[in-house]
């Protein structure tokens, strides 16, 4: 039977803010740094060595490293340095899929006869972006998508490893079940409860324990991960399925003016942003994360698609007034939303009377002055003196 080649390459760069101020500041090199204060954004692997984690709440993370430096982000560094490394990945093969601005899957299986060797290929890959951009990347390479990126993971940092077509479960199966996509920390307890451990204890069930355990999408996903299976191609050019940004906001206890505020917050950045694409949305998703680290995800449809910041927050309100009793309940830690099912902007049909409407061009005017004088020169009033958060950079749509 024939096997392709291990040519898909994953590429991640390593604690990549954390490693672009240590990059441009050179006492931070070799020190555990933090970026971010209130609540971790990035940590060097000096700092992870002390058990910092992203998403960790900074007094949280001081307590665990006393001797970290905390910087500030600077999320216009880690942009410019975003596209110089990709500049470095397109250099190297057209097929590229980006997942996000430290991370991307290579398709290199083309290219041995002008380029060499997959490894040979990553290697040279990893001199460029070190060379280029100063950085250290992680490069795994495998026959999938799915096998490359957990090689990357358990090379990291700043390593290579190859995971060969004829050793794909020998290398695989031994690995904790967190290493299998979509298995997170609730995932993975419950089937610990079941005494499954490993990805090999994984494999070796019958799919129809795993669908009776986790459900029937969960349950088929792993079960072909498990034993190497997984038939995506890396994908150029894919336009996102969902725009959506999210906020850590500690354990609170939050008064409700609070947590509005953050709503509103979220809801002008991330309908901001699909304007900017040229996108619209019918469904809007709301994701909490609760004090005891459970979550929950909400969603309503929409009539129509929109990209206006009216509609879109009353609809997230809605949806945060229905959670309230479990928010009260459980305090709350996170907020997220997002706007799915996506399409360009051209594709609404417009309703009588036929024109944009009071709500539309005060978007359209608010995206204006946003656009040539920040998002702090006009703001709603309940945003007025409140910390509205970190706007992480994102790959271009």
């Amino acid at each position: 039977m024939f096997v392709s080649e291990a040519s898909i390459l994953h590429a991640d760069l390593d604690a990549f803010y954390a490693s672009v101020e240590q990059r441009d500041d050179p006492r931070l090199r070799g020190r555990p740094v933090i970026v971010g204060g209130g609540v971790v954004l990035a940590a060097s692997y000096e700092a992870k060595a002390c058990g910092v984690a992203t998403a960790m709440g900074g007094r949280q993370a001081r307590a665990l490293c006393p001797q970290a430096v905390v910087v500030p982000p600077r999320m216009a560094a880690y942009s410019t340095a975003s596209k110089v490394v990709f500049e470095v990945f397109r250099d190297t093969t057209p097929l590229v899929e980006g997942l996000s601005i430290d991370e991307a899957f290579l398709d290199v299986g083309g290219l041995r006869r002008i380029a060499g060797a997959p490894v040979e290929i990553a290697t040279r890959l990893r001199r460029e972006v070190r060379e280029r951009a100063g950085l250290p990347i992680t490069v795994g390479v495998a026959r999938t998508k799915f096998l490359a990126k957990v090689a990357s993971g358990v090379a990291k940092p700043d390593g290579l490893l190859l995971v060969p077509p004829d050793g794909e479960l020998a290398f695989l199966h031994p690995l904790a079940v967190e290493r299998l996509w979509g298995v997170g920390a609730i995932t993975a307890a419950k089937l610990r409860e079941y005494g499954i451990g490993t990805v090999g204890e994984v494999a070796a069930l019958p799919e129809s324990v795993l669908v009776s355990v986790l459900g029937r999408g969960l349950g088929r996903h792993l079960h072909a991960l498990a034993r190497g299976s997984d038939p995506r191609h890396v994908v150029v050019s894919r336009r996102r399925g969902s725009i959506g940004s999210q906020r850590a906001i500690g354990r609170g206890p939050h008064t409700p003016e609070f947590l509005d505020a953050v709503v509103v917050g979220l809801v002008d950045r991330v309908t901001r942003r699909m304007r900017r694409a040229h996108r619209v949305g019918r469904t809007v998703v709301v994701r909490l994360r609760f004090a005891d680290y459970s979550r929950v995800s909400r969603s309503h449809s929409l009539a129509q698609p929109t990209s206006g910041t009216g509609e879109v927050l009353a609809a997230v309100r809605a949806l945060v007034a229905r959670a309230r009793p479990l928010i009260r309940e459980r305090g709350l830690t996170l907020v997220g939303i997002a706007v799915g099912n996506l399409d360009d902007d051209a594709v609404v049909q417009l309703e009588l009377p036929f024109d944009e409407g009071d709500a539309d061009a005060l978007d359209t005017a608010l995206d204006s002055v946003h656009e040539r004088f920040g998002t702090s020169a006009v703001t709603r009033a309940v945003l007025l003196g409140r910390d509205q958060g970190v706007s992480v950079p994102l790959l271009p749509d």
